[in-house]
């Protein structure tokens, strides 16, 4: 298919998605945000346009920078939770009506989750759109199927190499022939049931271990005919002291060497943020979380399983960051490593 042809059926895909009450909350959330420019918090009627829930809350690897990751180096034991499908499907259907974007993915691995497909089914039937961003581990034959069955419009698999031996300096515990094998799997399911999503994204995370084999990910991505590559900037929890894994490609890098000889981000970072509005993050513990970066949830707005999302979305807790935020974003230990605006 043509790359231009197949860019413009994606968008058309995405606008089936939108109805009159999601347009007009969009529109709500773009005068919002005008507002923070000057400084001025104008959420009271506002719905979050997307909403990251998260069906697992353990992995199956040990990314040296995740926080999941982490932990399962330092314990052989992982237990975990997973998202309750009652709770899950209330939530949906509390936020179906001005609801545009539903992305299954926060710390864990969402395919541990063994009712995401199911998860999934059920947002599609409600014409929300939904992505999923996985390690590739789990996408077994029967895997592939459920998947492309359930409607999943996205599927985003981090593959961060094109060598076993490059790959697994980050994703440790992870098997790269795996994840290529099961992107195929999903590749021949569209096929056979002849469906055009989902659409998939290939996502490299640039490193300095990895970033001499981007080249090479673009031919291995062109010859696996996916939808889309992306080359991802990666985040650094103790980033001020530097890493060794931070790339010489400066493009690629979202910190530079200052003359103290500390580093810091190279994007400015304005007291606002697009996110906050327009978004949320809703963890297995059904704590209702500010963005994606409060990866310890810390700043908890509520949770859901004692008041709606709603209520927790403009409790005094929300509406208290978000008028801090706009006073001095650095207070916030989460913003300082984002580069969201």
């Amino acid at each position: 298919m043509n790359l231009k042809f197949q860019k413009t059926c994606h968008l058309f895909h995405w606008l089936s998605y939108l109805s009159f009450s999601r347009i007009v909350n969009f529109v709500r959330f773009l005068f919002a945000y005008s507002f923070t420019f000057l400084g001025l918090n104008r959420t009271v009627k506002l719905s979050p346009f997307f909403i990251s829930v998260e069906p697992a809350d353990f992995c199956n690897l040990q990314c040296p920078e995740c926080p999941v990751g982490l932990k399962n180096s330092i314990s052989t034991e992982r237990k975990g939770n997973f998202f309750d499908l009652e709770l899950y499907r209330n939530l949906i259907e509390e936020l179906k009506e001005t609801l545009l974007h539903v992305q299954f993915y926060f710390q864990g691995e969402p395919f541990l989750n063994n009712q995401l497909t199911e998860m999934i089914h059920f947002a599609h039937e409600r014409k929300l759109f939904t992505s999923v961003s996985t390690n590739g581990q789990f996408l077994t034959e029967k895997t592939a199927r459920n998947v492309v069955q359930s409607g999943l419009d996205k599927l985003i698999v981090s593959v961060d190499g094109t060598t076993q031996e490059v790959y697994e300096m980050y994703r440790k515990g992870g098997n790269l022939q795996k994840v290529f094998d099961g992107i195929n799997k999903v590749s021949v399911w569209k096929k056979q049931l002849k469906s055009f999503t989902p659409m998939i994204e290939i996502q490299f995370l640039v490193l300095k271990s990895n970033e001499h084999q981007m080249g090479e990910m673009k031919q291995i991505a062109k010859m696996m005919k996916v939808d889309k590559l992306s080359f991802k900037s990666a985040q650094f929890c103790d980033f001020e002291n530097g890493n060794s894994q931070i790339p010489e490609n400066s493009r690629y890098a979202r910190y530079r060497l200052t003359e103290c000889g500390k580093f810091e981000l190279k994007f400015s970072q304005p007291n606002r943020c697009s996110r906050l509005l327009g978004g949320a993050v809703i963890n297995t513990r059904g704590e209702v979380l500010p963005c994606c970066y409060d990866k310890k949830s810390e700043y908890s707005f509520g949770n859901i399983r004692m008041a709606t999302f709603h209520a927790c979305w403009h409790s005094d807790k929300a509406n208290s960051f978000r008028k801090q935020l706009l006073l001095n974003r650095s207070q916030f230990d989460i913003c300082r490593n984002c580069t969201g605006k």
